[in-house]
């Protein structure tokens, strides 16, 4: 039998890391860069940021589902 992990030690590790991500860093930016006019070979473009916040409630829930599945994918092998 082989010794890798299976999908839910997986998907349950990267819940974890998901959810103390989120406690850690809780407010991000994000930039997109949109073209705002074309004429002809010349492009205009503005750079536009996006605030986020990630609620505590969903990085503990996401946190503890994580340690979850964890549990159920170690328990299974």
């Amino acid at each position: 039998m082989g010794r890798g992990f299976n999908g839910l030690v997986i998907f349950g590790a990267v819940l974890i890391l998901l959810g103390v991500l989120g406690l850690a860093v809780p407010h991000f930016t994000t930039e997109q860069t949109k073209d705002v006019a074309h004429v002809g070979d010349l492009k205009l473009q503005a750079n536009e940021e996006s605030s986020h916040f990630v609620p505590p409630v969903v990085s503990g829930a996401a946190l503890v589902l994580g340690v979850v599945v964890l549990g159920a994918g170690v328990y299974r092998r």
